[in-house]
């Protein structure tokens, strides 16, 4: 008895599975997300140069801009880049979400406070300006969790992707861990300062650690981006490899430095 044959439009097609459809709509939204808060952020500096004022201090436009830039370009970069984690689809959507929604409430709260004109941060003047001052606190908690629940991810398995982008993927998210503790370094001081009196001491006591700290929170995409830059090129692996190494050493160097900064000016 001959075989049958079965033509290739009785074959159903495959499908993604469920989890992995739903990384992929929640990574898209995470995009979209990100993209709108840079265009918050750069939308600020517009304001900034209508309005004017100090572009420096508690209060300012500057804080929408920066944040809104940040923390856009952020959420854009972690969304890409943990796809070459080894995480199950339906955690890392989960995560994502979160992140993405905890985003958009650190940005909405510095936003909303520029426009009433009254600090962000540490700002306990009144229950209003309490409850979104300790929003942000709680909101930052919460990034540093999920950031490192990510970090750690990318240590317990290798990444995926092409040559180096394993190693440009740990070593962002370790010097992403650098930017969290100096974060929350910035807000335990600023928090005590506030409950014990000294308001105007706490606005100025994150300075010295702001260099440390938006110096090193960018290299979760520079590095893996400069990998996969890298990949598309027709350099030898070799070759490609040890310009990656410099660009990882050149970027510790940097953090080493504002770390130094930001412990002499101390």
């Amino acid at each position: 008895m001959e075989p049958t044959l079965t033509s290739a439009s009785a074959v159903p097609a495959r499908t993604p599975a469920p989890h992995a459809a739903s990384a992929s709509r929640v990574e898209r939204l995470c995009h979209a997300t990100g993209l709108l808060l840079v265009l918050s952020g750069l939308a600020h500096l517009v304001v900034f140069a209508v309005d004017g004022g100090p572009w420096d201090g508690p209060v300012s436009w500057r804080k929408p801009v920066t944040f809104g830039v940040s923390f856009g370009v952020t959420l854009i970069a972690v969304a890409w880049v943990t796809s070459y984690l080894r995480v199950g689809p339906r955690s890392r959507a989960l995560l994502l979400a979160v992140f993405a929604v905890d985003c958009v409430v650190e940005v909405g709260g510095i936003t909303l406070q520029a426009w009433r004109g009254v600090p962000s941060h540490l700002d306990m003047e009144t229950p209003f300006d309490t409850a979104v001052s300790m929003t942000l606190a709680v909101g930052g908690g919460v990034l540093v969790v999920l950031l490192t629940v990510f970090a750690v991810a990318s240590f317990r398995h290798r990444p995926s992707g092409p040559a180096g982008m394993d190693l440009a993927v740990r070593s962002g998210f370790a010097i992403l861990l650098v930017a969290l503790a100096s974060g929350a370094a910035m807000i335990a001081r600023g928090v005590v300062l506030t409950r014990t009196g000294h308001q105007e001491a706490a606005y100025h006591s994150t300075a010295p650690l702001k260099p440390l700290h938006g110096v090193s929170l960018h290299a979760v995409l520079v590095l893996p981006a400069l990998a996969w830059l890298l990949s598309r090129t027709s350099w030898s692996e070799p070759l490609r490899r040890r310009i990656l190494h410099a660009a990882i050493g050149s970027y510790v160097t940097a953090v080493i430095g504002a770390g130094v900064w930001a412990a002499l000016a101390h």
